[in-house]
């Protein structure tokens, strides 16, 4: 059984922006922390100093500003990884935010995929990633190699697929409603409508071969992954 226990912290005034995030992430399998406005957030970083890896921390926010938050971090616990999220997106405003001693800077609006990517690459270069197999059932999963067997056969995905399924594996007994898958897979910008996420569903169960029914259909609001006993 597999469990990702890796904490992030949102601070985000924005609330959209915040559910959003804090859907993919949890969706992801993250432990997700949120907070507001700035004050907050700082009150977070101190209560949960050694559980939090990381920190998404938009620069414009009431109470203080990101720009503050990342300075008091810093002098607090100057190992924590920060990635600044703004819609400014002026290169005074980067250096700025490099010069606070953020690990990472991503102007908005950005891909969900993206974020991930450079959120992963932060965690790596800071010694915080973890690398892990899950398995649920008949189903193994390497997610670092995108490698994925079911019923003892390699499956070939695409890549919504992959990240449909990583997402299931990674909420075993939830029921996670249309919205939220996607919110996770396709980004919270995505334009389509939900029936493209029962069109994945069918064809990623119909490459399960007999796990294709740990995907359970809750009628009128989405899914849940479960292994039968």
């Amino acid at each position: 059984m597999y469990e990702q226990r890796q904490c992030i912290l949102i601070a985000d005034d924005e609330e959209r922006i915040l559910r959003a995030l804090k859907d993919l992430l949890g969706a992801k399998g993250f432990h997700v922390l949120t907070a507001g406005d700035g004050r907050i957030a700082l009150e977070l970083c101190d209560q949960y100093r050694e559980q939090i890896d990381l920190v998404l921390l938009d620069v414009m926010m009431p109470e203080l500003d990101g720009f503050t938050v990342l300075r008091e971090i810093r002098g607090q616990n100057p190992g924590l990884p920060v990635i600044m999220l703004t819609a400014r997106g002026e290169e005074y405003d980067q250096l700025q935010g490099f010069q606070s001693g953020a690990d990472d800077y991503i102007p908005k609006p950005f891909s969900t995929d993206l974020l991930l990517a450079r959120m992963m690459a932060v965690l790596r270069r800071t010694g915080r990633e973890k690398r892990d197999v899950i398995q649920a059932g008949e189903i193994l999963m390497i997610p670092e190699q995108r490698k994925v067997e079911a019923s003892g056969q390699s499956l070939e995905l695409t890549r919504r697929e992959f990240d449909l399924l990583y997402c299931f594996l990674c909420n075993q007994g939830r029921i996670l409603s249309r919205e939220q898958l996607l919110n996770t897979v396709w980004g919270y910008n995505y334009e389509g409508d939900e029936r493209t996420v029962d069109t994945h569903v069918k064809n990623l169960r119909s490459k399960l071969h007999g796990c294709g029914g740990y995907i359970q259909t809750i009628y009128r609001v989405g899914y849940r992954f479960e292994v039968h006993p």
